[in-house]
C-alpha cells in the first residue's frame, strides 16, 4: 500500500465526492426504475443508470490505483484497535461493492440480452450469453449488493459523523477540505 499522510490529496478527495454523488444517483435511479412501467423514459433512464454504473466501475479502478500510489492518512492513535480494523474492512468492502455492483449490473444486462452501449456510443462486450434464469439471479444479486452498500454507507457516514461531532478528531477533515483540522 502507499504511504501514510495527514490528509487525502485533492484527487482522492475529488474522486471520493464525485463517486459519492454518482453512487447515490445510481441507487436512486435503480429504485425509480424498479417501479416504472416500460416506457421511452424508462429506457432512457436505464441507459443513464448503466452509463453511471460503468463510470463508477472505471472510477473505482482509478481510485484504487491512486490510493495505492498516494496512500491514506493514518488513523488516530487514540482509536481502539477494533475500530481501526472495522475502518479498514469497511473501506475494503466499499471498494469491493464499487466494483461488484456495476459488474453485476453489466452481467445482468448481458444475460437479459440488452447490451451496454457506453454513453450511446461505445458498445461494451456482453459478459455472458442471453439466459433468462441467469438474468433473474443476477437481478437478485445486484439488488442484494445494493442493499449491502446502503448498510455499509450508513455505517461509513455514521462513523465519520461520530468522529467529527463526538470524538472531535480529524477523521472527517481529511476528506472535507473546507473543515479546519483540529
Amino acid at each position: 500500500m502507499g504511504k501514510l499522510t495527514q490528509r487525502y490529496n485533492r484527487l482522492q478527495i475529488a474522486l471520493h465526492w464525485l463517486m459519492a454523488l454518482m453512487i447515490i444517483g445510481g441507487l436512486a435511479m435503480g429504485l425509480l426504475l424498479d417501479d416504472m412501467p416500460l416506457s421511452p423514459l424508462k429506457l432512457k433512464m436505464l441507459s443513464w443508470h448503466k452509463w453511471n454504473g460503468i463510470t463508477v466501475l472505471w472510477l473505482a479502478l482509478l481510485r484504487l490505483g491512486v490510493r495505492h500510489i498516494s496512500g491514506a492518512p493514518e488513523l488516530p492513535a487514540s482509536m481502539p484497535d477494533w475500530q481501526k480494523l472495522a475502518a479498514v474492512w469497511g473501506h475494503r468492502l466499499l471498494y469491493l461493492l464499487m466494483l461488484l455492483i456495476p459488474l453485476s449490473g453489466w452481467l445482468m444486462s448481458s444475460a437479459k440480452g440488452f447490451p451496454v452501449k457506453y454513453f450511446g456510443v461505445l458498445p461494451l462486450p456482453d459478459l455472458v450469453g442471453k439466459n433468462a434464469e441467469l438474468a433473474d439471479l443476477l437481478h437478485e444479486v445486484h439488488e442484494m449488493l445494493c442493499t449491502l452498500l446502503l448498510l455499509v454507507l450508513a455505517g461509513h457516514v455514521g462513523a465519520a459523523l461520530k468522529h467529527h461531532y463526538f470524538k472531535r478528531d480529524d477523521i472527517l477533515t481529511r476528506m472535507l477540505p473546507f473543515l479546519k483540522q483540529r
